[in-house]
This record gives C-alpha cells, structure tokens and sequence, in this order.
C-alpha cells in the first residue's frame, strides 16, 4: 500500500497546502513498495508519458495522490508481470476511459510475437526482440552495439528476460547526457561482479537437500541484490559528493 501525504501538520515540505508532493516526497511514498524505486527512474517514467505532474511557475514537479497510485500501479505491472511500458500506458489509459479491458501478459515468442501463457501457468518473463526495440525506442543498428558491450544478451531462444527493457530505457536515458554504450561497460563488470558475490552467497543453499532450503535460495538472493544495489549507489554518492533526495 502506497502512503501518500494528506497535507497536515507534521508532514513538513512534503506537500504543498493543495496536497500536491514533491518528487522526494513520491519517492518516499514508493519505496516501501518498490524499495529500488529512484528519482531518474520516476522521471524517465514522466517523459515516457506513464505520469503528468503539474509544474509550479518555476519549473518544480508537484504529484497529486493519483499521480503516486498511477506510479504505482506502473512499476507494479512492471514487476509483476513485466510489460513493456508502451503496454502498461495503453492499458492505464484505457482504464481511466472506463473501458474494461483485461491486463495483457507476454508469454512466449512466436512468429515474432508475444503469445500469452496458459491461464493455469505462469507469465513466463521474456520479450522479443521487436517489443524491446520498440519499447526501447531504438533501432535494431543500436541494439546490436548494445549487445557488443555486452549491456544486453539475448537468451537462448532470442528472447530478452523482462530487465532488459529497463537496463535499454536506462542506457538511452544515459545517453541524453553524452553517456555512450561504450563507457559503460565499466558498469556492466561491476554488475558482473557483484552478482558473482551474490551468487556464491548463495550457492550453498541452492545446492541443500531440502527443497524448503533451496526454496529460500530465491528470496535470499533478492535480498541481497536489493542490498547490493544500495550499496552501489551509496558508494556512487559518496564518491561524486551528492546525496539524491
């Protein structure tokens, strides 16, 4: 459940009088839920138009609680059932037009399209070739020298698991400010890295004879990722002298 203020007493500069929130607010409000949820990530989410907060007269961000639920509900079917944007924008849209329209899954390729998975399984988490590009917003050229730095790899079947759409979103988001594919593979060795340190935490419970055991395995490894990644961007702040809100 996501908190958003209600504009009395004791919630400081958090909202305005009207109950309109900063963007440091909404990020607070997020992070219970979606505690890798950052301020770059809610932007990027505003340019792809998920989200339209008013602007004040000089320029500042102000959400109202339903721009906070949308957001949520964004980053939601992100995570639960890994839609590409373009497709989560859709259906909100249709929603709020009062339309009842089921929520789509993407399942396996065929033809080069998403086929969606039986009722009875799960949502299998993968997206072709031409939905990343198209969520991306890049062409096949720029993939393809994406996939040489080895920022993206495609799986066995051509297929891209879900994080690819964010780790494409985050590369062109980069490249606004004059961040090239090339500069960060940097980045990718560190993710490499770190991933590598999770893994062998790991490794022992998933290798135990107790299926509750290995079980555990997953959820200790989310755990420590979430962890690593706040660690990570600890140690980036730290060393550049920032502090994000």
């Amino acid at each position: 459940m996501l908190r958003t203020p209600s504009g009395g007493a004791g919630h400081g500069a958090a909202a305005t009088d009207s109950g309109l929130m900063s963007i440091g607010a909404v990020l607070n409000a997020l992070r219970d839920e979606f505690p890798d949820v950052t301020i770059s990530k809610i932007r990027f989410l505003e340019s792809e138009g998920l989200v339209e907060p008013r602007r004040t007269p000089a320029g500042y961000r102000k959400f109202s609680a339903r721009d906070v639920e949308r957001l949520g509900q964004v980053l939601r079917m992100q995570r639960d059932h890994y839609l590409p944007l373009k497709v989560i924008r859709e259906h909100l849209d249709a929603m709020e037009r009062g339309e009842a329209v089921p929520l789509p899954t993407l399942g396996r390729q065929r033809d080069g399209e998403a086929v969606p998975e039986p009722a009875e399984g799960p949502a299998a988490a993968r997206i072709g070739r031409d939905e990343l590009l198209a969520a991306a917003g890049v062409g096949d050229q720029e993939l393809k020298e994406w996939e040489s730095y080895g920022l993206l790899a495609p799986l066995p079947d051509g297929t891209y698991d879900a994080e690819a759409v964010t780790v494409a979103s985050l590369v062109v988001e980069l490249g606004r400010f004059g961040i090239e594919p090339r500069h960060l593979r940097v980045m990718k060795a560190a993710a490499d890295r770190e991933a590598g340190l999770v893994d062998q935490v790991v490794a022992p419970l998933k290798r135990h004879r107790n299926p509750q055991t290995r079980a555990h395995a997953e959820a200790r490894t989310k755990e420590l990722a979430g962890l690593a990644v706040k660690l990570h961007a600890a140690l980036v702040q730290a060393a550049l002298g920032v502090r994000l809100p």
